[in-house]
């Protein structure tokens, strides 16, 4: 039976700053390198020899991990992590494993409400903008006259009646 998972990666409220990209992939598969903010060099990146601030990605460790991704489905994270050690030839601890699948998940999740915010952003602009546009000018150009909302006074109320 799978365990479930209660704690968050984080206990702040939204995420506030990033500690690390997600790893990005272009249009052709290849993997783009991403900027070092930690001690720590993620499994699937070294540290480029030029630049101690730039990680370089290795390509066949993180298309490891992709695949012990899927295999979180089915397998425990011990048996997984040490399944991709063992192809990898790199260590990583189940709980090294657990920690980077939550960060990611926990960034895919919050890029994907970003996108939703905006959308509905641009819907409620879009329209309030139509609203504006058939009040024509808002509450200054209308008055209250009589029983209800008129432009102009009616003959009575213009006579003082």
């Amino acid at each position: 039976m799978p365990k479930i998972k209660t704690s968050r990666a984080s206990k702040a409220e939204y995420p506030t700053k990033v500690d690390w990209q997600v790893p990005l992939r272009g249009d052709n598969g290849e993997w783009y390198p991403i900027i070092r903010v930690g001690r720590h060099v993620p499994f699937g990146y070294k540290q480029d020899e030029d630049d101690p601030d730039l990680l370089v990605p290795i390509p066949e460790e993180l298309e490891l991990l992709e695949k012990a991704k899927l295999f979180l489905q089915e397998y425990s994270l011990r048996d997984v992590a040490r399944w991709l050690s063992q192809q990898s030839g790199r260590y990583i601890s189940h709980v090294g494993l657990d920690k980077r699948v939550r960060i990611e998940e926990k960034r895919r999740r919050a890029s994907s409400n970003y996108r939703n915010y905006a959308k509905k952003y641009k819907e409620a602009a879009r329209k309030a903008e139509k609203i504006e546009k058939d009040r024509l000018g808002g509450r200054a150009t209308k008055r209250i006259y009589g029983d209800g909302w008129s432009d102009s006074p009616s003959d009575s109320e213009a006579s003082g009646d």
